[in-house]
């Protein structure tokens, strides 16, 4: 796996994924007080999230279970002293479809956390990271 991060300007960067796919990155605040595009620290919570989201659906959908909707919010606390590393991450799953059961959510989300998401398994390495999830079944909103 390769990636490419060029300086733009001030602390504005963009980063090339090795597959091409391009994101803004950086912390400097323009004249709105706004940044460029997520920090670095905060791709990696996105990357994690997704991360955990893809293995949830794709462990559901194998399972030919009735999943039609994921996401995950995250809420994370950074170390006061450098280097800012995570030390909590908090992960709560909202997973929808119709007649979905909570056993099956509830081994996917397992499975990702304890074996398959490798973001969250590097980001273990200094946080406590906690999950728990919802099932909401939407057979209900279509009667």
């Amino acid at each position: 796996m390769k990636a490419r991060i060029k300086w733009v300007e001030e602390r504005t960067f963009v980063g090339e994924s090795g597959s091409g796919h391009k994101i803004v990155l950086g912390t400097a605040s323009g004249p709105e007080g706004r940044t460029p595009g997520p920090s670095p620290m905060e791709l990696m919570l996105i990357g994690a999230g997704g991360c955990s989201a893809y293995d949830v659906v794709h462990i559901l959908e194998k399972g030919r279970d009735p999943v039609e909707d994921c996401s995950v919010e995250l809420d994370a606390d950074r170390a006061e002293e450098d280097p800012r590393v995570f030390t909590r991450i908090h992960m709560h799953f909202v997973v929808k479809g119709r007649g979905l059961s909570e056993k099956k959510v509830e081994r996917a989300v397992a499975l990702s956390l304890e074996k398959y998401c490798s973001a969250s398994a590097m980001l273990a390495k200094s946080a406590t990271i906690t999950h728990d999830f919802v099932v909401v079944d939407t057979s209900a909103a279509s009667a």
